[in-house]
């Protein structure tokens, strides 16, 4: 049997590629108001920004603890496979790793940590790459390759809905008081950038679109949002995208609680890489 893949909560796995791969994913813990939940469990997306009202919720995110990651892998082993590529949110990021890193030592199936260094729907690029090379009859080197080398090779863009969240939480500092809607761009080696500020959906749309690409090589992109009312820039974005001859494919994905304690209501982007990566 072909290995199994096993990723946490915070790669925004979209059902379309769990179920194409049978991909297990450990759910997060997050915390909000003082009441627990795991993400995906017994909160999802819709029901996460539900919880924000007039006032913005006090919102806490955990990585799994090593029980959970152990009982993932014995399931992995009970349904048959020998062997488990792990695939996990940036360890400079989250203790996440560690926790898998631990519950692998407390297994008997063999369990390959890969550290993803990034994080949100870029992991699930990661596990995407693996995924597709054992799909294709690689090995389990090959696949581990793949995933730790699209690190390298990994952009994202983001509007953000609530950039104070993103200050508070000291990963990024800039100035709150501007109007408008920021929009940042990451790379690999952990580069961020400003690429403007819009005041509109059409302008913010237009932005967001534009610093998609790679010098016009073909790329695979994966747009994202996080409740109803960034919906306009899924449909402006794909508009936009589609028009264009290096896009070869488009895949959705929602913004959900782990990601979006940072990010608040509102918020768009997503993430590209080469179609034919290195």
């Amino acid at each position: 049997m072909r290995p199994a893949i096993v990723t946490d909560s915070n790669s925004q796995l979209p059902s379309t590629l769990q179920h194409r791969y049978g991909i297990r994913v450990v759910p997060m813990p997050v915390t909000v108001d003082g009441t627990s939940y795991l993400e995906g469990v017994d909160l999802d997306a819709d029901g996460f920004y539900a919880l924000f009202g007039d006032t913005t919720p006090e919102v806490t995110t955990s990585q799994p603890s090593p029980g959970a990651f152990v009982e993932t892998y014995q399931a992995c082993a009970a349904a048959g496979h020998d062997q488990v590529i792990s695939i996990h949110v940036g360890s400079a990021l989250s203790g996440t790793l560690n926790s898998a890193r631990i519950a692998a030592g407390m297994v008997d199936i063999d369990v390959r940590l890969v550290d993803s260094q990034t994080l949100s729907f870029g992991v699930s690029c990661c596990v995407w790459q693996a995924a597709q090379v054992l799909d294709e009859g690689g090995s389990v080197d090959q696949a581990i390759a793949a995933a730790e080398g699209l690190a390298e090779q990994l952009y994202s863009v983001t509007a953000l809905g609530a950039a104070e969240l993103l200050h508070a939480s000291g990963r990024v500092v800039f100035d709150t008081s501007a109007t408008g809607v920021d929009v940042f761009r990451s790379g690999p080696g952990g580069s961020f950038e400003s690429v403007g500020v819009g005041h509109d959906v059409t302008q913010i749309t237009d932005l967001l679109a534009a610093t998609m690409h790679l010098d016009g090589a073909p790329i695979r992109v994966a747009l994202g949002i996080a409740d109803a009312s960034a919906m306009p820039y899924y449909d402006g974005l794909e508009i936009r995208l589609a028009l264009r001859d290096d896009v070869t494919e488009i895949m959705r994905y929602r913004i959900g609680p782990s990601v979006g304690a940072f990010t608040g209501l509102g918020t768009a982007g997503g993430f590209w890489y080469p179609s034919n990566p290195v």
